[in-house]
């Protein structure tokens, strides 16, 4: 899946995977991760993700990746943020506030672009990609966190055939085989969530399922 398949996607805002608001899972456990004001909070692939701010409203510093340069722009003017630019090696950093975004490649990242994460908030990126490359996502994820860094990840499951990805489905043994190496895996809550998903249920669903997962990295 190429970079272009992403821009293309956001100029036609086929964005059904957007959330106008803050997501209930994050509002729901976030705190079981028992995470300290300051803490700073990862969020991969993230869009214009209004979970972002709810993040900093709890005291924390988030980064963000993202690929494409439309959706930052957008997010920052529809957020009424004033963001300094930074080019760096491998990425544009957009700084405002407590909140840096950087505007690349998810896989081109290291530990010293994001600086010292607490916590990781996933929501719309495992889901975002095809089964060839959820593995190497989370071997990636394994490689920017520290042991103890905390992960709150949301996947769904739904019957293979009646959709086409993305969000893609992703089954709890999946979950354990590509963390279960360098992650402590806890499942916290299955959910029944089609109903609220009219947009997905007109792609053909009949069942939905999402189910929210607390990983510990060791």
């Amino acid at each position: 899946m190429e970079s272009d398949f992403w821009q293309q996607r956001w100029r036609e805002q086929r964005i059904g995977w957007h959330q106008p608001k803050v997501n209930a899972w994050l509002r729901e456990y976030w705190a079981s991760l028992e995470l300290p004001p300051g803490s700073r909070v990862f969020v991969p692939l993230c869009g214009k993700s209004l979970d972002m701010l709810w993040l900093v409203r709890q005291g924390h510093e988030v980064v963000g990746v993202e690929l494409s340069p439309l959706v930052l722009a957008a997010f920052c003017e529809e957020q009424g943020l004033q963001a300094e630019q930074q080019e760096e090696e491998r990425f544009v950093r957009h700084h405002a506030q407590c909140i840096h975004l950087l505007e690349g490649d998810f896989f081109h990242l290291r530990p010293s672009d994001l600086g010292k994460v607490q916590g990781v908030w996933d929501r719309a990126a495992l889901v975002a990609l095809p089964e060839p490359m959820r593995g190497e996502y989370a071997r990636h994820l394994a490689s920017l966190l520290d042991p103890g860094t905390q992960v709150l990840l949301v996947t769904m499951e739904y019957p293979a055939g009646e959709m086409e990805g993305p969000p893609f489905s992703v089954s709890a043994a999946e979950v354990q085989e590509i963390f279960g190496g360098a992650f402590h895996v806890k499942l916290l809550e299955t959910g029944d969530m089609l109903a609220g998903n009219p947009s997905l249920r007109e792609r053909g669903l009949n069942r939905l399922v999402e189910q929210v997962w607390q990983l510990r990295r060791f």
